[in-house]
């Protein structure tokens, strides 16, 4: 049975597209650049791709990130500027046996090089509210925590999961700070023997976890979807608030090897889309009870229409 998952409302248009091309036979690797493509060419969603929020320097720096279940090939690049489709350049590292983890002038390198396309990803808009925070920050300037990454998981009829990231990371960042999204483990995790997931949130914490890396082992171990996220947000969350008194946002996606997916966060504000083959593509709320359960619910189109901006 195929899946798609994929975090944030912002994901709907693509997971939409996505699921077409998983009824016509399309690969786990392609259904991702689909959906993760989608978000980054939409200047909407102001923390991934063209018209995400930039650096504390007025720089947009990328992340991105692809691992092939079958292989377990892996591609990142990370703090990477001027270059449109993030996502596609850490696909294409993938196939680089050695060299395959780049960031920032080296990554950038690298993507034209290849072919890829150089492009000023800072939109007016990003360039504007960028603006508008220095003029109400006092110094020093501290990160905006409201951040997005769309983390994918896909699971093709023959198989094979792949999954991948791409976000523009903390608004207002230090310039080449990186976050969970291309660590792999960390933001993304997959193996087509097992399951594969993904991470969003505050990544300075989810690393502290090795949190996509821990769903998946939780998932070789015989637990669902939903139990293995629910376990390793729950745990990592209260690892943190023991250790650290605070624990930053902790959202997670995951799929099986037979279809079936699970969801999980420690915040109020998590969703995801999910579409299946006799299942339409659907954005759901993550919703979290006091012990650390989190249930699915529909989202309406009220608030579909509502949460546009990511």
């Amino acid at each position: 049975m195929g899946t798609i998952i994929s975090t944030w409302r912002m994901s709907l248009e693509g997971v939409e597209k996505g699921k077409k091309e998983m009824l016509a036979g399309k690969s786990a690797g392609e259904l991702l650049e689909t959906v993760i493509c989608e978000v980054e060419n939409n200047p909407t969603f102001i923390s991934v791709g063209y018209g995400g929020l930039p650096n504390e320097e007025m720089e947009v720096e990328l992340d991105a990130a692809y691992m092939d279940g079958d292989t377990l090939d892996i591609g990142c690049a990370a703090a990477m500027k001027n270059i449109a489709n993030p996502f596609l350049v850490a696909k294409r590292l993938s196939q680089e046996k050695v060299n395959c983890v780049l960031v920032g002038e080296g990554a950038e390198q690298f993507a034209l090089k290849a072919g890829f396309e150089k492009k000023d990803m800072l939109t007016e808009n990003a360039k504007q509210r960028y603006l508008e925070k220095i003029q109400e920050e006092v110094q020093p300037l501290k990160p905006y925590i409201g951040h997005d990454t769309i983390g994918c998981v896909a699971l093709d009829h023959q198989g094979k999961i792949a999954a991948g990231t791409s976000t523009s990371g903390l608004f207002m960042k230090k310039k080449g700070r990186v976050g969970d999204s291309p660590l792999v483990g960390s933001g993304f995790y997959a193996d087509s023997q097992i399951g594969g997931a993904c991470a969003t949130g505050l990544g300075e914490d989810l690393m502290k976890g090795c949190i996509s890396y821990e769903i998946v082992r939780l998932m070789k171990e015989g637990m669902h979807p939903q139990a293995a996220c629910e376990k390793a947000v729950n745990d990592l969350n209260a690892s943190l608030i023991q250790r650290r008194k605070e624990a930053g946002d902790l959202s997670v996606i995951a799929v099986n090897k037979y279809g079936e997916y699970g969801a999980a966060t420690n915040i109020e504000a998590f969703s995801f889309v999910a579409a299946q083959d006799e299942q339409e593509a659907c954005v759901y709320r993550v919703m979290r009870d006091a012990d650390g359960h989190c249930t699915h619910v529909k989202a309406s189109q009220e608030w579909i229409d509502s949460h546009l901006v990511e």
